[in-house]
């Protein structure tokens, strides 16, 4: 069983459509935060590897086919901000401003935490980058010095958290404006922020879509001045 799971080309692909269907599966069923279908994707498909004693270089051989699919469902975001595009140009002082408060503030508490915690320089660059996307977060990582690796981990982390407990924090702070909605998921959790945004709404989703790319910009200039505050 072991050598066939190896052998396997489709392997990677079949084991994490199982995993996110399972997922899936058990949020309609239980209708709680912590059964969110990405979490019980990565805790099923890290347990069948563990129990397999399969390497991640074999699962990534069939597994790395989805990646091919982000590019063209990000590329898919653009639809959605053009149709929502003239009220975000009525709004956009406020929505720039509101992604470089995101931004200032990861950054700000990355920083508090290095402080309390007592990171090493290399800990706290790998985590400056946590709430932008993979590609961008990891460059950075790598630029300043940090573990791209480790920081590729912390922004799941941060995306999965985001998406989880989004409404509940919405509704904590009784946020209720469609664009504060979206600018706030996408700032704060990129493109897991920006699926449960597009759950609420196309304005949100829109708003939040815009997010993913200037908050990246905005981390990138932000994260590298920090970066020489520790």
């Amino acid at each position: 069983m072991k050598e066939l799971l190896h052998d396997s080309l489709f392997f990677g692909i079949f084991i994490s459509l199982f995993a996110y269907e399972a997922g899936v599966f058990c949020k309609r069923k239980w209708k709680l935060a912590i059964f969110h279908p990405l979490l019980i994707a990565i805790v099923f498909v890290i347990a069948v590897l563990l129990a397999f004693g399969i390497d991640y270089e074999t699962y990534l051989t069939g597994a790395r086919h989805l990646s091919f699919l982000l590019t063209p469902a990000t590329v898919s975001l653009a639809v959605l901000l053009y149709e929502k595009l003239q009220p975000l140009k009525k709004n956009w002082k406020a929505i720039f401003a509101g992604i470089f408060a995101g931004a200032l503030t990861n950054a700000v508490c990355v920083l508090v935490c290095a402080v309390l915690f007592g990171f090493t320089h290399e800990q706290y660059v790998t985590m400056l980058p946590k709430s932008i996307t993979t590609a961008i977060g990891m460059a950075l990582s790598k630029e300043m010095g940090g573990v791209s690796s480790i920081t590729v981990g912390a922004i799941v982390i941060t995306g999965v958290l985001g998406n989880m407990f989004a409404e509940e924090i919405l509704r904590l702070f009784r946020i209720t404006e469609p664009e504060a909605k979206g600018i706030g998921m996408g700032t704060a959790a990129h493109a897991m922020g920006t699926a449960k945004a597009m759950e609420l709404g196309e304005t949100e989703g829109a708003a939040s879509g815009l997010s993913i790319a200037v908050s990246g910009v905005f981390t990138v200039v932000i994260a590298l001045i920090f970066s020489k505050f520790y």
